[in-house]
């Protein structure tokens, strides 16, 4: 594991992660497990460790922007928790290969349903 490719995802997933409201987790656990060959549950653990302080930084910059919907983010926030705590315990039940799969396929479906919003006519903004 090289700093230099370390850093190079960094500065590549925080871009992606705070510009598209992504969260970062869609570049950071591939590009670790592709390009530095991690296993599946230390990809995704290490990307939810990285992903608060990106997600500090854009929120801010949001909020100075007018972006944010507090009300929206604690009461989804909040219960996110709930949700982390049985995601956690599920993913590290699984068989890395069941996990890299189900990630794979939540992938293929968001990038999917990104596609056909992008292609059908609809209202902008």
């Amino acid at each position: 594991m090289t700093v230099v490719a370390l850093v190079l995802i960094g500065i590549a997933a925080g871009t992606l992660a705070t510009a598209l409201g992504v969260g970062g987790g869609v570049v950071f656990v591939p590009a670790l497990v592709v390009l530095l060959a991690f296993s599946q549950h230390v990809a995704q653990g290490t990307s939810l460790a990285v992903i608060v302080p990106t997600a500090a930084i854009g929120t801010i910059i949001h909020h100075r922007n007018r972006r944010v919907e507090w009300r929206t983010a604690v009461i989804v926030g909040a219960f996110a928790v709930l949700g982390a705590l049985a995601g956690s315990r599920l993913a590290l039940s699984l068989d890395a290969i069941v996990l890299r799969r189900m990630f794979s396929v939540l992938l293929v479906v968001v990038a999917g349903r990104l596609l056909l919003g992008v292609l059908r006519p609809g209202p902008k903004g």
